[in-house]
């Protein structure tokens, strides 16, 4: 590794760390673009990629993880062994990359940032060693998000194959999925999506307690909202024993005509 990695992105020092890492990776107080690029490498990243253990600061990770995309695809990594998380009671000054063969200081100057990066056997084996008793003495972060993967394998199965090409195609055309303004949250984008194919409430909204989405309460409440706001429609359908369930239809004409990413654009120029 180059012994500095200046004028670089976050993301070009997270993959070279990855690219060049041997064994386990501690990641150590990350920063909010940090924890956010490191997922978006790791889940695009052609090749093996090493154990990264993320020691960071609890508010960080979790407002971090209020964005669905980035928590659905970080909870993947988690699936398949490649990510760990836990929580720094005393974070260090700088944010660090430390590796059994590099000790990387990830420095941030303006809207600059650079890779300060050392080889010394000495120091990068203290480093190491150091990361490695703070980890096993850390607490475990628990991501309660589902990984992405396991939400559209089932909701392929439990509604459609259209309807999961439609919430993967809205998730792709956003930038955050947190529901604060800049982007439709999980709830708002699967009832779309089952009114766009014409799904029952009650269908999407079980998938989604099921899955760890949310409860069928918070899909209950999410639905009335957008109804009241005309986004969303509903039709009574008889069933044998019970009260008729309601079916799910897009309300607002301009949604009707909408693909999938301004379906996205449109609900969001609605809501705010």
């Amino acid at each position: 590794m180059d012994s500095n990695l200046l004028n670089h992105q976050i993301d070009d020092i997270l993959e070279s760390v990855l690219e060049e890492a041997a064994g386990d990776v501690y990641m150590v107080n990350p920063s909010w673009d940090a924890i956010e690029e490191f997922v978006s490498v790791a889940t695009e990243f052609d090749g093996e990629l090493p154990t990264v253990h993320m020691l960071a600061d609890e508010r960080t990770i979790k407002d971090v993880m209020a964005d669905f995309i980035v928590a659905s695809n970080a909870a993947d990594l988690i699936a398949d062994g490649t990510l760990s998380l836990r929580t720094l009671e005393e974070a260090p000054e700088n944010s660090l990359l430390v590796t059994e063969s590099n000790v990387v200081a990830v420095v941030h100057a303006g809207d600059r940032v650079g890779g300060l990066a050392t080889d010394d056997e000495g120091f990068v084996d203290a480093a190491y060693d150091t990361y490695e008793h703070r980890w096993e003495d850390a607490a475990s972060f628990n991501l309660r998000t589902p990984p992405i993967s396991r939400v559209q394998e089932t909701l392929a199965t439990e509604i459609s194959g259209e309807a999961e090409d439609d919430f993967t195609a809205i998730l792709s055309s956003l930038e955050t999925a947190r529901g604060d303004g800049e982007g439709l949250d999980e709830v708002t984008i699967s009832l779309l999506v089952a009114a766009k194919n014409e799904a029952l409430l009650y269908d999407i909204s079980k998938w989604g307690e099921d899955v760890g989405i949310a409860s069928k309460a918070t899909f209950s409440r999410t639905k009335t909202k957008l109804e009241d706001m005309g986004l969303l429609d509903t039709e009574k359908v008889p069933i044998d024993v019970g009260r008729p369930r309601l079916r799910l239809k897009i309300g607002d004409e301009r949604l009707r005509d909408a693909d999938n990413s301004q379906l996205a654009t449109v609900a969001q120029s609605i809501l705010n």
